[in-house]
């Protein structure tokens, strides 16, 4: 029972921690004001034009995963109040309309090409998914690591799972809400974000895991953290934020 006390006070102790986590700024030295529309699947046709007084503004385009992000960089963003996208796929255009003022440097918003429809933010789902994702793989690769290193109790395996939800759980989500989407200072965020982690779990490991000697089990806390930062941001290259 005093175990499992110990356990709680730990998991409050690292929420506690990991609230403190830095908030991204915007500033004027980050990318100019933005509009980036996103699309599942996007046809290999789909055309995506801003329509100005004076002319058609093609959309930067990049793909990551199953995502085509198609963002608009332009002084018109900034002053203008409603804005027309030209929506071309299959030999067939529409058009859909923003008629609300940008409120921040990245406006982030979902074209469902079946319904034709444009929506703000993102589906609601998609966050949980991503996190997810990127749980998952953290778990996995560290379980790898924390077996490699002998660990093989049943309370030493829960204690690992119990931690880990939190720490990795709350980063996940942290970069998932804070990070700008396909900001190129999302590393920089998830290598602070992992500093906390690593001070909390090679604070929590030794303390609750008594399987091996402390050393020991700083050793891995610091290995595994190690490798799944760099795993990290390998990862964020290659799935949605």
């Amino acid at each position: 029972m005093k175990n499992i006390d110990k356990l709680l006070l730990s998991v409050l102790v690292l929420s506690i921690l990991l609230t403190f986590l830095p908030k991204t700024a915007y500033a004027n030295s980050a990318e100019p004001p933005s509009v980036v529309i996103l699309v599942n699947n996007p046809p290999e046709d789909l055309s995506i034009e801003l329509e100005t007084d004076k002319s058609m503004i093609n959309a930067n385009v990049r793909q990551v995963a199953w995502e085509g992000y198609y963002s608009f960089y332009t002084r018109d963003i900034k002053t203008s109040s409603k804005f027309t996208f030209k929506i071309t796929t299959k030999g067939e255009s529409f058009t859909c309309t923003i008629d609300k003022p940008i409120q921040r440097y990245k406006n982030i918003y979902t074209l469902d090409l079946t319904s034709r429809e444009l929506t703000s933010g993102t589906h609601p789902l998609r966050s949980v998914l991503l996190v997810s994702i990127r749980l998952l793989l953290t778990l996995v690769l560290e379980g790898l690591i924390f077996w490699l290193f002998g660990f093989r109790d049943k309370r030493s395996w829960f204690v690992f799972l119990i931690i880990n939800l939190v720490t990795q759980g709350s980063l996940n989500i942290w970069l998932g809400i804070e990070a700008s989407l396909m900001s190129s200072y999302l590393i920089f965020a998830l290598i602070i974000g992992e500093f906390f982690v690593f001070v909390a779990e090679m604070i929590a490991f030794p303390i609750f895991i008594d399987e091996f000697g402390k050393t020991h089990t700083v050793v891995y806390a610091f290995v595994g953290n190690l490798i799944s930062l760099i795993a990290g941001g390998y990862i964020i290259s290659l799935l949605p934020v």
